[in-house]
């Protein structure tokens, strides 16, 4: 018998679904946890923000965030819950959830950085955005990490 987190991930890859199908085979499966399970609502947001329902999946994410999720899906569901906030105007509040999580490291930094990035245009600062969105990528480079290190740097730095 299949995991409860492989039957998830049958969901996500099944790209034959609809966004209203994905919702409720989510559903279904979230069903299947106790109520206020962290894992749970932070599927259910998934779903609801993949499917366009940002305002819905605000909410499940804040409540999977305080209910407690692990290390795994804690940095994804406050980059998805920053994002859903760019989505919906706020991008204030997406902005410092992004920099907090940039700031705190492990494996999804650089998927931080990418939000930034984006909440960063999207709050009308896109040459702050394309610093951080270099800064990121220079580690990332086989030639002229320092270069573009540099460039980013004199792109975020204060006008003179």
């Amino acid at each position: 018998m299949k995991s409860w987190d492989e039957r998830i991930d049958e969901v996500w890859a099944d790209q034959s679904l609809s966004d209203r199908q994905r919702v409720e085979q989510i559903d279904v499966l979230a069903d299947q946890r106790p109520d206020g399970d962290a894992r749970a609502l932070f599927e259910r947001a998934g779903a609801r923000d993949s499917a366009g329902l940002e305002a819905e999946a605000e909410g499940l994410y804040r409540r999977a965030l305080d209910a407690g999720l692990d290390d795994e899906h804690r940095p994804q569901a406050v980059i998805q819950l920053a994002s859903t906030l760019r989505n919906l105007g706020r991008t204030e509040e997406a902005l410092e959830m992004l920099r907090s999580e940039r700031e705190r490291g492990g494996p999804l930094a650089d998927a931080a950085a990418a939000f930034h990035a984006l909440a960063l245009a999207s709050h009308g600062d896109p040459v702050a955005a394309v610093a951080v969105a270099l800064e990121t990528l220079a580690p990332h480079l086989p030639l002229y990490t320092r270069s573009v290190m540099a460039y980013a740097r004199e792109l975020a730095a204060p006008p003179r």
